[in-house]
């Protein structure tokens, strides 16, 4: 079963790739890449909202708090699940890889959480574009299977869900 499942993940990776490989696709992948490295384009724009929102300035770096969290949970789970990154002759690798281990995806981790949470601080649903998109990004630059960046997606969800309690 667990050769199955590895099996459509890959065919779904390798589909992914046959369809995005235009020069535009994949600059687009790298560039959010770069932003989502080590969640700093988030950390920044949840700073930002600390120094240009002092009325909300807590909720800004509370916020901020929660993909930092996402990513270090993600980061923490990838040593746990120990999931190699794919590989595979027909599968195109658009920018370094990182670490060794894909499994869950930090980039969609980080990108879920500060979705979220900041989606809630400026009232607004259109935050939401971003994990979809940094999840397809993954598969474009050929990081992640499906399955690393749906576990990412989950981890940062479950982490921006939990600031709620």
């Amino acid at each position: 079963m667990a050769g199955d499942v590895r099996t459509a993940d890959l065919h779904l990776l390798l589909r992914v790739q046959g369809r995005l490989r235009a020069p535009v696709a994949v600059g687009a992948a790298h560039a959010l890449g770069v932003a989502g490295d080590h969640a700093g384009a988030w950390i920044a724009a949840g700073a930002a909202g600390a120094v240009l929102d002092a009325p909300r300035r807590f909720r800004w770096l509370r916020a901020t708090g929660v993909v930092v969290v996402a990513h270090a949970a993600s980061v923490a789970l990838k040593q746990a699940a120990r999931r190699a990154r794919p590989v595979h002759a027909d599968l195109h690798v658009h920018r370094g890889r990182g670490g060794r281990w894909g499994m869950p995806s930090s980039h969609t981790a980080s990108a879920t959480a500060a979705a979220i949470v900041f989606g809630r601080l400026l009232q607004t649903r259109s935050t939401m574009v971003l994990p979809p998109a940094m999840a397809l990004s993954r598969l474009v630059l050929g990081v992640h299977y499906p399955s690393d960046v749906v576990a990412g997606c989950a981890v940062g969800a479950i982490a921006a869900l939990g600031l709620r309690r």
